[in-house]
């Protein structure tokens, strides 16, 4: 039974998206990636950190992170630090599928994505007017502009292949290069054919520190619901920390059957569609309880 999930309100178009090409029998990946780059090229949905209008880095310039993995082994790709190309999520699916590497950088991705035909965009097209607002009231006031979300979405399809991915345009002003726990596998993503995928979203600098994505697969191959082993992670890491330290996080987990579950360390909206129902249900996660 194909099913799809997204992390976040805004997901709400792609799993729609992803869920009207998965009955017509599509791929997780392809139906995947169509879904990701409607929001990705979105300068609206670029104040939640994703693709063209997303907030620039500290020297004014879009960098984006952005990863794609499939359940099946060895099948992973992921672009860091990557400015130009509001479509992020395509560039790591040419590196999953044509390159030898599973993740490239800066100016190495970006010459790979010309080199498979992407046209590198100017800055100014990557802005919108409301990144470009923002950016001028940090340079005036130097303020911080906290944010931490992040586009994970998750499908899988009639064929029984599940894909996850993640996009971001990162931490608003960033320092130049740095890259979140988005493109790296185990931390902002996992899927494993045999059990199910995970996509998380927050505070990526410290989700890293972690592996959650991961450590969720290893908890449903266990037998834990996605629900249970979501759960069970955010408790985990609460402990390590402490409660009064802990971070934003938010987990997002599909199994194999077609079911979903959620934690989050802040009240966290996510999205969930099933072939079984043909509907998509916008769910509330609650901060687990420690």
């Amino acid at each position: 039974m194909a099913a799809a999930v997204g992390t976040w309100a805004f997901s709400m178009p792609a799993v729609r998206k992803m869920g009207s090409l998965l009955k017509k029998g599509a791929g997780a990946t392809d139906s995947l990636q169509e879904a990701m780059a409607e929001i990705e090229n979105n300068e609206e949905t670029g104040q939640y950190l994703v693709g063209r209008g997303g907030y620039p880095n500290k020297d004014g310039l879009v960098q984006c992170d952005a990863a794609i993995m499939e359940g099946l082994p060895s099948r992973f790709g992921a672009v860091a630090a990557l400015h130009g190309i509001a479509t992020p999520l395509a560039v790591a699916r040419k590196v999953m599928d044509k390159s030898s590497h599973s993740l490239l950088v800066g100016k190495g991705a970006m010459a790979f994505a010309k080199e498979e035909g992407f046209v590198i965009e100017e800055n100014e097209h990557m802005l919108s007017k409301h990144s470009t607002d923002a950016y001028q009231e940090y340079l005036g006031k130097k303020a911080s502009l906290h944010g931490h979300d992040t586009l994970g979405l998750i499908a899988l399809d009639v064929h029984g292949n599940i894909t996850v991915g993640v996009s971001t345009s990162g931490s608003p002003f960033k320092y130049p290069g740095r890259v979140g726990d988005s493109p790296l596998p185990g931390c902002g993503l996992y899927a494993d054919y045999q059990v199910g995928a995970a996509a998380a979203t927050g505070e990526g600098d410290k989700i890293m520190c972690f592996c959650p994505c991961f450590h969720v697969i290893l908890l449903m191959k266990q037998g834990l619901s996605p629900k249970e082993a979501c759960e069970s992670v955010l408790k985990h890491i609460t402990y390590q920390v402490g409660l009064e330290n802990m971070f934003e996080l938010g987990i997002i987990a599909m199994n194999m059957k077609g079911e979903t579950g959620a934690a989050s360390s802040v009240q966290f909206t996510y999205c969930v569609w099933s072939q079984e129902n043909d509907s998509i249900e916008q769910l509330i996660q609650s901060p687990s309880q420690q």
